[in-house]
């Protein structure tokens, strides 16, 4: 019983300390090996313990629980390849700065490398996409040891969450017995440890002097052909009505990523521009409209018209503003890079700035958003459902505090052309730290607890890589409605140089499917409509609003007429914005 005791204190001090330090939401994958930890978790009566089947759907489902919240949030799992199949979701916790737990359990040392079952190589198994790993002590029931666990886990919290946030590996060994003694006396503060965290892990952030917003308020002062361009930022307080405020002083056009949040709610919008995907691939229009100083605030935009935009503006001053002190300048452009909270950045550069007067530049950029907008906005003509439109549509449909989850490849390309301004608060969500196509459902289901209504809009590979996903909604009852974009393959290669290949372009980048996928809303108890119009589709959406649970419109598309549509929309605006650009030259 020995044995036993000594995992229980130490143990339960890892996960009572897991509490004191703040954190509220742990998803456990089943398995033996991380028994006594998934048990003690689940007898904490501070923890809401999730139980997800799927090792990669748990973790992605975690991920989304920290994307939503900001909170650093646990996965724990099993030894052997349990934990091998975490590492996407890691991968994308650490380039989209996301704070996680990996708790994954080990067979102890006299086990590995031997033959024993379901023993890897577990040590630094992540590499460096984890921010700090540590291979745990065998479980000792000595005062010293209580000491060290509780030490590991308020520090592994504290490191997750500290710029930039991003997850932690920890490593436990365990021996047989793997119960853990649950009536023991007192289970959570046996040496009479204070309630509240052993070590309170302060976090601070950053900042710049009163000099230097005082330089870079000059230095603003002398250009007056700049742009402000945001990417995906983390939830600030204030930061949508200070940047604009910013924007409005120095008469600066915010060009907004649809991540950014700034293109709905109800902070003012005058300066934002979000046509510019349209606009900029335009040669004429890159060079009538060259700035001279650039302020990047968050991750580099979605758009690689804006990105090479930015990147062929090599005479301007380029001030990369990073609230977690990281380095996201790809284009290699930047002049400055300000390891400053970015709403921190704004408020300490606006109080030295003078009223500009209106400014012909702001406009100019301005009116050629204008124009790009009304051609995007105006109705298209197709024989089958057009994939943009379904942007369009929920963004008129979807009730304010909702969200858009939008999968990879095309729909958030389509969220950057069609998802416009609008007075309506509606948050824009992805995974663009990585860019990947898996995962997406299993995030998407976890960060519908955090909004009113939540769409996820994706692709039929997408879906299919990540069906697992919809078990959560399953058990957990969740409220969401997919919107399925079947074009029966990938549709974004239809826009890359490969669709040339003619011989070999559907067998290798193409790859239909040609699934049902009624199947897959029977088998997880959703509601399935196929709709064959818009009238349905939006009869079908709005029912789906006012029902519980999962349900799931499936949109068949054209991909070689998709991709027609779009470029003929492209043209369209390059023509109507060369046109202007020529009058006013």
């Amino acid at each position: 019983m020995k044995a036993s005791d000594d995992m229980t204190y130490y143990l339960a001090a890892f996960v009572d300390e897991l509490v004191q330090s703040g954190m509220t939401d742990v998803v456990i994958s089943p398995g033996s090996r991380s028994t006594p930890i998934a048990l003690l978790m689940a007898e904490h009566p501070k923890l809401e313990v999730t139980v997800l089947i799927d090792e990669r759907s748990a973790s992605f489902y975690a991920l989304g629980l920290a994307k939503t919240s900001g909170k650093p949030v646990a996965v724990l799992c099993t030894s052997g390849t349990a934990a091998a199949n975490y590492y996407p979701a890691i991968v994308e916790a650490f380039q989209a700065r996301i704070p996680l737990l990996v708790l994954t359990a080990d067979r102890p040392h006299e086990l590995r490398d031997i033959g024993a079952p379901q023993a890897i190589d577990q040590i630094k198994m992540y590499g460096n996409y984890v921010k700090w790993f540590v291979e745990m002590s065998l479980p000792v029931d000595e005062r010293s040891m209580i000491q060290y666990s509780r030490t590991m886990a308020a520090r592994a919290i504290g490191t997750s969450v500290s710029a930039p946030g991003g997850p932690v590996h920890l490593n436990f060994p365990l021996r047989e017995p793997l119960l853990p003694n649950l009536q023991a006396e007192d289970l959570w503060t046996k040496y009479g440890e204070a309630n509240g965290s052993i070590v309170d892990v302060q976090v601070g952030s950053y900042t710049i002097t009163e000099e230097r917003a005082a330089f870079f308020a000059q230095l603003f002062s002398q250009k007056k052909k700049g742009i402000i361009v945001c990417g995906e930022i983390p939830v600030r307080s204030d930061f949508s009505e200070l940047v604009t405020e910013l924007a409005e002083s120095l008469q600066y056009p915010i060009f907004a990523d649809p991540l950014s949040g700034l293109r709905a709610g109800s902070h003012a919008k005058d300066m934002i521009c979000e046509g510019y995907d349209a606009f900029l691939r335009e040669e004429m229009v890159k060079e009538a409209l060259e700035p001279e100083v650039i302020i990047r605030f968050g991750s580099m935009p979605v758009s690689k018209f804006l990105t090479q935009y930015i990147a062929r503006a090599s005479s301007a001053v380029q001030i990369v503003i990073d609230g977690d002190g990281g380095w996201r300048d790809p284009t290699l452009q930047a002049s400055f890079m300000v390891h400053c909270k970015e709403d921190v950045f704004c408020q300490k550069i606006l109080p030295l700035l003078a009223q500009r007067k209106e400014s012909s530049w702001l406009q100019e950029i301005i009116s050629v958003n204008q124009r790009t907008k009304n051609l995007l906005s105006s109705p298209v003509k197709s024989e089958n459902l057009f994939e943009g439109n379904v942007i369009t549509e929920l963004q008129a449909l979807l009730p304010e505090g909702s969200a858009i989850f939008v999968g990879n490849s095309m729909p958030i390309r389509d969220a950057d052309t069609f998802f416009l301004t609008d007075d309506k608060d509606i948050k824009v969500l992805a995974n663009r730290g990585a860019n990947g196509i898996d995962g997406v459902v299993s995030t998407a289901m976890a960060a519908s607890k955090a909004f009113k209504r939540l769409v996820l809009v994706i692709g039929d590979l997408s879906f299919y890589h990540d069906m697992n996903g919809l078990l959560a909604a399953k058990l957990l009852m969740l409220d969401v409605t997919i919107v399925l974009i079947n074009n029966n393959g990938g549709g974004i290669f239809s826009f890359l140089p490969q669709s040339k290949i003619e011989n070999h372009f559907e067998a290798l980048f193409g790859t239909p499917m040609n699934m049902n996928f009624e199947h897959a809303a029977k088998l997880y108890d959703a509601g399935y409509s196929l709709v064959e119009s818009w009238e349905e589709f939006r009869s079908n959406f709005s029912e789906s609003l006012s029902h519980n649970g999962l349900h799931i419109i499936e949109v068949p598309t054209n991909r070689e007429e998709n991709e027609q549509v779009h470029r003929k929309l492209w043209k369209s605006v390059s023509q109507e914005i060369k046109m202007s650009l020529s009058r006013e030259i």
